[in-house]
């Protein structure tokens, strides 16, 4: 099991360049770039190839509505140059309310669009001749649309590589099977690891009996906030109006992907209650509500014993990347201490 960290622009260029550097020193092999509704994450990964030399770049994640699939592939294409062969592209379909209302665009089919975009980007890395006929990108435009000028071409640049490793964040059952069949990696948002199985093994069982010939195992990236110490739980609590946002208030009353998560990891409940709450501006209500086993679960927080424990139930899970937050007075040094274990 490797180590991630998910990163983003610090208050001025300099102090996030040697964030950076001490993240990679202390032994972070892969760092993500997420993207809501804040400064875009390509800028962020270019600054991140260059101040940089080991680890891997990822975007956690380009929302798959806000550019074109054969943008897409070009960005994936610059920054993996730029990085010198370090890049990885993470895909997701964010959520309605930014996606429509943030950018205007229609959330529509994003499974299918998924699939699509991912086939259009690596025919694009392979520099074929770009063709491609499906229910929702046709390339070049078929005859009766635009000016009937497009006409099939192939990126000019030599890739450095003609596989970039793609990995999709998603939470859905159908979704999720998706991912294991065509992806390189996963990215589940509030992966508990003790309810991982009950609300994913069907899916990830299913798609990889179905995994596309020449893909590695797939890749799995999850983790949470790490502090290793004594009298912590107050770091641990500290994550609770985050998971309420996502639980109660990231999306509507019948369309919240992690509302539904929660009910599938067996807090229906709860989840019904939280949102309940947090929609009807109980803010804090809704923050207490959050299930301690699932705070206490996805974090890493607590003394060496009960950080070890939670290591290895990401492993024992099938996390192959975990992705950690220093949160505690330790700051980086938890990472390097945990980077010695995982040796």
């Amino acid at each position: 099991m490797r180590l991630g960290s998910t990163v983003g622009m610090r208050d001025n260029p300099s102090s996030f360049a040697r964030h950076l550097k001490t993240l990679e020193d202390a032994g972070v092999e892969y760092l993500w770039c997420g993207e809501a509704y804040t400064a875009d994450a390509v800028s962020t990964m270019g600054f991140v190839a260059a101040a940089t030399s080991r680890a891997q770049i990822g975007s956690s994640i380009l929302p798959i509505y806000t550019r074109t699939p054969s943008v897409l592939a070009m960005t994936a294409v610059g920054l993996d140059l730029l990085s010198g062969g370090r890049f990885n592209l993470g895909l997701g379909a964010s959520g309605p309310q930014v996606i429509e209302g943030f950018h205007g665009v229609p959330y529509d089919a994003p499974l299918a669009r998924t699939k699509e975009i991912i086939e259009i980007c690596r025919s694009i890395w392979r520099r074929d001749r770009l063709e491609h006929s499906g229910p929702k990108y046709q390339i070049p435009l078929p005859e009766g649309q635009g000016t009937g000028l497009g006409k099939p071409l192939k990126l000019i640049t030599h890739p450095l590589r003609e596989r970039i490793p793609v990995y999709i964040a998603s939470l859905g059952p159908k979704n999720v099977e998706m991912t294991a069949e065509i992806a390189d990696g996963w990215l589940p948002l509030h992966y508990w690891p003790d309810g991982a199985h009950q609300v994913w093994g069907e899916p990830l069982r299913a798609g990889n009996a179905r995994r596309e010939e020449g893909l590695s195992p797939l890749e799995i990236v999850a983790g949470g906030s790490l502090a290793i110490g004594k009298d912590l739980a107050h770091l641990r609590e500290a994550a609770r109006p985050h998971l309420a946002l996502y639980f109660g208030g990231m999306g509507a009353r019948g369309q919240n992907f992690y509302n539904d998560v929660l009910k599938r990891y067996g807090f229906e409940r709860e989840a019904e209650q939280i949102q309940d709450a947090y929609l009807s501006g109980d803010k804090g209500g809704a923050a207490a509500m959050v299930p301690a086993e699932l705070v206490e679960g996805i974090s890493l927080i607590g003394d060496e014993g009960f950080v070890r424990d939670r290591i290895a139930a990401y492993r024992d899970s099938g996390v192959t990347i975990l992705n950690v937050q220093p949160v505690g007075p330790n700051g980086t040094k938890d990472i390097e201490t945990i980077a010695g274990w995982l040796s």
